[in-house]
């Protein structure tokens, strides 16, 4: 017993010892918005020792020495390793930085939507983050948020989302975008509106951009690359922010949002509000809109996750055009070429400023629903569905009638479109990874004239046989056209169905386009080497259906059906040559169905196939690459070959709906696009990031093209002529681009950034090639996030202020070139601004722009 008595008194003296030398170590983890971080982890280097932070991202934890490292994580950032002594317990605010890649941020979708992450094979990829989109986009579009990345141009066009994106010199139409794995280029054409996707980042959790053959598995055939745009679903942290923005030109933004995080039971909601309004950078642009988005989360158990969301942008803006190089010289960069005040339009109208020279009105519902099904330990099934219903119209101010009678016309591009994209992955072994899957899409695009405002009250038509054109789809029936279809309001539209076909003027057709396809991809990683492999098929129908052009109200005649079957490959492989360096080469084609608007000889006026059949494109891309990584510097270098084959170019001239109206389709067109890209990030100093890119593209045509032209009904003018393209630029985006980005914290609560862009070797689009004048722009951002009194109901507040083209730099962005211009530039060879000639037509880039938000987080 006495024995026992000793060692019990030993043992107690070493229990008690132990727990005396400990040192309780306290602190609070926060995001780069200060926002607390719950359930961070804390963990003392080398050992098992950690905690979790709180709601509040406070954390306390014992050491067992006097002094140490610990090392602080969480899903999505940067680990940071923090020092402590005896003298330093509380380590204060521990601010942690977003990682350069996505990790595990996304909740929802996983199989779906296709990171870069998700597969171990690399590829040309940039990420940016919440919080860089929500610094830096003010009241841009998200081109303008993703220029600072290699080979991304941007154009921001006239008016409010009437942006354009390039990606290694292939234009928005040539690159996939997806919104949580659904794809949202249009089926018709591949273009993409912005307007209609101007709240996307107010809800983006990241964005990452795949260029080249990127690393989606779906049966999409991007050319220049694939851009994941990566939305909040389930947010496990609960809370909001009230953010308020003004800017330049009479521009504010009140945003409202909150999340209430993951309840007991597995719910959660998210719900986001805002308004924007402004006047425009370029004269008579005003506009305004909404973003709305709602999202509700169910995780009934650990192996299955529901999400629904719906989100939406209504808008409306007045557009800007193209006019000569010498007018906007002239007249100032903000010159609108659109401005019919007092010309098509009686003053009262004009001085209105409602249709200065067009309105683009629209709203884009767009609705899915996710399910994550963890089957067992070794596979798991991802099922997205989705539905948009687009109602809208590009405006304009007109009169027509008997009498004639003013109004706003109205060119509706209406559509119905559901889809459904799954994927099944089952891990085979402990090498071998499976994907399977099928994307299926069907989409019925509605296209029609009508009235948008009627300011006269109803038009009454009656025959004219001096203007068949407008009048021939009711030949010998007067009839009347009393419905504007909601006004200018885009929440109207929605809520407006009139389907009536008597209710249409001088254009009434529709399309349905169905998409069925399936995938697969089979993964090998071992040790330092992985391969993969991925192949898709698919089959596109198109069916065009005429009401107007029938002559006989209610009936209509519908074109035959044309299917295209298509696939594509794609296989590489990498291997780590060490911790720090690693290379990897990639290769693919694609056999990529032409668009519905290559296969009609005028889609708008004809039911007319294009004869010999347009065949499908053929795309190869190459490309390698060497990545770099360590504690203080990253380093991506990318180079590529992309051959583009057999495909068209549409180009029109003259006014539409007249005899001088001439479409042109230039055939068995190919490109060539072959460059080198690199990226750099770099950590000095604590507290400053200076990263930095550069890319050089060559860019050309190659081989002559078959040119076929067609008047506005669709009638053949002429066929089979050779044009020689060989050698030519291909124009519309830089193919040299560099630039800087630098961030410095000048202490805790204040970070100054600029970014420097400069763009060199761009060329005008169109039928010759004009080299434009290198340009550069330096952007200049403000952050501060003052310290707040602890127990407080405000989590945070953020003071915001960008600059853009602080020196107001005067550049054209992009001009158009036709063979009309050919005997301009030939009568007046010396009338130039920088070797450009003043006649050509185009779009000079903004100057200095400013904007300034306050955040509050709660």
């Amino acid at each position: 017993m006495k024995n026992f008595k000793n060692v019990l008194l030993v043992a107690l003296f070493f229990v008690t010892a132990t727990v005396l030398s400990q040192t309780k170590l306290t602190g609070t983890v926060v995001d780069e918005m200060g926002e607390p971080l719950p359930s961070a982890s804390v963990v003392v280097k080398g050992t098992s020792n950690g905690v979790a932070s709180d709601f509040d991202g406070k954390f306390t934890i014992n050491v067992n020495s006097n002094s140490g490292t610990i090392v602080v994580s969480f899903i999505g950032y940067n680990n940071k390793e923090v020092a402590y002594t005896a003298a330093n317990k509380n380590l204060g605010t521990i601010e942690l930085e977003p990682s350069n890649v996505l990790d595990e941020i996304v909740v929802t979708g996983t199989g779906v939507i296709d990171l870069a992450e998700d597969r171990k094979t690399p590829v040309a990829v940039s990420t940016i983050k919440a919080a860089e989109i929500q610094a830096k986009a003010g009241a841009w579009d998200l081109p303008e948020v993703l220029k600072s990345t290699p080979s991304v141009q941007n154009i921001k066009g006239g008016g409010f989302g009437d942006g354009q994106m390039f990606l290694r010199g292939f234009d928005q139409t040539n690159t996939a975008f997806l919104l949580n794995g659904q794809p949202i280029n249009s089926m018709e054409d591949g273009r993409m509106f912005w307007s209609n996707w101007s709240g996307v980042l107010d809800v983006s959790n990241a964005v990452q951009v795949q260029r080249g053959l990127g690393s989606s598995k779906l049966a999409i055939s991007s050319v220049g690359g694939t851009v994941n745009i990566v939305t909040k679903t389930i947010d496990h942290k609960e809370g909001g922010y009230i953010r308020q923005m003004v800017g330049n030109n009479g521009y504010t933004k009140s945003t409202v949002s909150y999340s209430t995080g993951v309840s007991e039971k597995g719910w959660s909601f998210t719900g986001m509000f805002a308004h924007w309004q402004g006047d425009g950078y370029v004269d008579n642009t005003h506009g305004q809109g909404q973003t709305y988005f709602f999202s509700v989360g169910y995780q009934p158990n650990e192996n299955n996750t529901f999400n629904f969301m719906i989100t939406g942008a209504p808008q409306w803006h007045a557009a800007a055009g193209r006019g000569d190089v010498g007018d906007f010289l002239d007249n100032g960069i903000r010159f609108n070429d659109w401005n019919f005040e007092g010309v098509n339009s009686p003053n009262t109208l004009g001085n209105t400023g409602l249709y200065p020279g067009g309105r683009n009105i629209y709203h884009k519902p767009v609705a899915n629903l996710s399910w994550d099904w963890k089957i067992n330990d070794e596979s798991s099934l991802s099922t997205v569905l989705y539905g948009s219903l687009g109602r809208g119209a590009f405006a304009s101010y007109t009169s027509d009638g008997t009498p004639r009678t003013s109004y706003a016309r109205g060119s509706f591009n209406n559509h119905n479109w559901f889809g459904l994209v799954s994927n099944y992955e089952n891990k085979l072994n402990e090498n071998l990874t499976l994907n399977v899957g099928a994307d299926v899409r069907t989409y019925n695009g509605i296209h029609f004239r009508g009235a948008v405002e009627l300011f006269d009250g109803p038009i009454n038509f009656a025959n004219d046989p001096n203007r068949p054109w407008e009048y021939n789809g009711f030949i010998g029936e007067p009839y009347t056209i009393d419905n504007d279809y909601g006004g200018i309001s885009p929440w109207g539209m929605v809520f407006n169905p009139n389907n009536s076909h008597r209710q249409r003027i001088d254009r009434d057709y529709e399309e349905v386009i169905t998409y069925y396809g399936v995938f697969g991809q089979l993964e090998y990683a071992k040790d330092d080497f992985s391969a993969f492999v991925q192949g898709a098929i698919s089959n596109q129908d198109h069916q065009r259906e005429e009401f107007y052009f029938t002559q006989q109200p209610g009936v209509s005649e519908k074109s035959k059906k044309v299917s295209n079957f298509g696939f594509n490959v794609k296989g590489g492989g990498s291997y780590l040559l060490d911790d720090q360096h690693k290379v990897f080469v990639n290769a693919g084609f694609y056999s990529r169905q032409p668009f519905h608007s290559d296969l009609f000889n005028n889609d708008r006026n004809s039911n007319s196939l294009v004869d010999p059949a347009v065949d499908n494109q053929d795309v190869l891309g190459l490309e390698a690459g060497y990545q770099f990584g360590s504690d203080k510097v990253d380093i991506n270098l990318n180079a590529y070959y992309t051959r583009w084959g057999n495909r068209t170019d549409i180009s029109t001239t003259g006014t539409p709906d007249t005899n001088s109206f001439v479409l042109t389709l230039d055939r068995n067109v190919t490109q060539l696009h072959k460059g080198l890209e690199l990226e750099i990030f770099t950590k000095p100093i604590e507290g400053l990031k200076l990263n930095g890119f550069a890319s050089i593209g060559d860019w050309k045509f190659d081989g002559d093209a078959t040119r076929f032209t067609f008047d506005q009904n669709g009638g053949e003018l002429s066929s089979g002529q050779v044009v020689s393209r060989d050698g030519q630029e291909v124009g519309g985006a830089a193919q040299t681009t560099a630039g800087v980005f630098a961030s410095y914290k000048v202490f805790p609560s204040l970070t100054l950034d600029a970014n420097w862009n400069y763009y060199a070797n761009l060329f005008s689009e169109g039928t010759i090639a004009v080299e434009l004048p290198s340009y550069n722009t330096m952007d200049l951002g403000l952050s501060f996030r003052p310290k707040l009194k602890e127990r407080t109901y405000i989590k945070g507040i953020e003071f915001r202020v960008n600059v853009d083209n602080v020196f107001d730099e005067l550049y054209l962005e992009n001009v158009t070139t036709s063979n009309r211009d050919l005997a301009d530039l030939a009568n007046h060879p010396n009338d130039t601004w920088k070797g450009v000639n003043r006649r050509l037509q185009g779009r000079f880039g903004y100057g200095i722009t400013w904007n300034a938000s306050m955040r509050i987080n709660f």
